[in-house]
């Protein structure tokens, strides 16, 4: 029956996991706007998967692709590391759905695209693990973050034999930047294919499996001109 619907639609339907529970007095769930900007641009409808959803699966086998979205840090107690005083927004409720739904995608073998907490997500549900802040690591020579109201950008590395250098025909890029952690270990099956010039890993894929990508940077944040805003 699924594969009927998916068969009859006009438009692939992608499913966008959506930011924390927020608002004290009128809880809300959101995500930002560009994120569903981008995937309208490309001609794509969207459906969201807000936390709390225990089987997000029942939602990813109705659709065509999986955007991971950005957002918050992930507990790292999921891959064994204690808390630190610049972790911000851990909210157990997202971490579970959210590592359902990357482990959900990637059992259905659906296109999956995962960005900055996505990304992160990602590796650790693959059994990878992350810097915690990354300044105590490779120092403050290259800005990943200037704050968390707006993103910077900076240039980035990509391997010539990647995926990801022939979708966008080139191996040096400019891209937006907001996140203050990043991939230390990649998890099962993934390879590193771009790097910050201070050596932060910027993008993974997965072996064999060429419909999976994940980029720490923020491509939705750089629509063609003229596009939704």
């Amino acid at each position: 029956m699924g594969h009927a619907r998916r068969a009859e639609r006009q438009r692939p339907l992608v499913a966008l996991n959506t930011y924390h529970r927020d608002g004290a007095e009128r809880p809300r769930f959101h995500v930002p706007a560009g994120y569903v900007d981008a995937v309208r641009l490309a001609g794509g409808a969207t459906v969201l998967i807000p936390p709390g959803d225990d089987h997000p699966e029942d939602v990813i086998a109705e659709v065509d692709a999986v955007l991971l979205c950005g957002g918050g840090d992930i507990d790292p107690s999921l891959f064994g590391a204690e808390a630190h005083h610049a972790q911000y927004s851990v909210c157990a409720e997202r971490d579970a759905s959210d590592m359902a739904a990357a482990r959900a995608a990637l059992a259905r073998r659906v296109p999956l695209l995962a960005i900055c907490r996505g990304m992160q997500v990602l590796n650790v549900a693959l059994g990878g693990d992350l810097h915690l802040h990354l300044p105590d690591v490779v120092g403050e020579g290259v800005a990943h973050r200037i704050s968390q109201e707006q993103p910077t950008r900076h240039p980035v590395r990509l391997a010539a034999d990647c995926q990801l250098a022939r979708i966008y025909g080139a191996t040096r890029l400019d891209v937006a930047s907001w996140h203050h952690q990043a991939v230390a270990r990649p998890g099962r099956g993934l390879r590193a294919v771009a790097w910050a010039e201070d050596g932060t890993v910027e993008a993974l894929e997965l072996a064999d499996r060429p419909e999976v990508l994940a980029v720490q940077w923020h491509p939705e944040l750089d629509l063609e001109e003229g596009s939704p805003q």
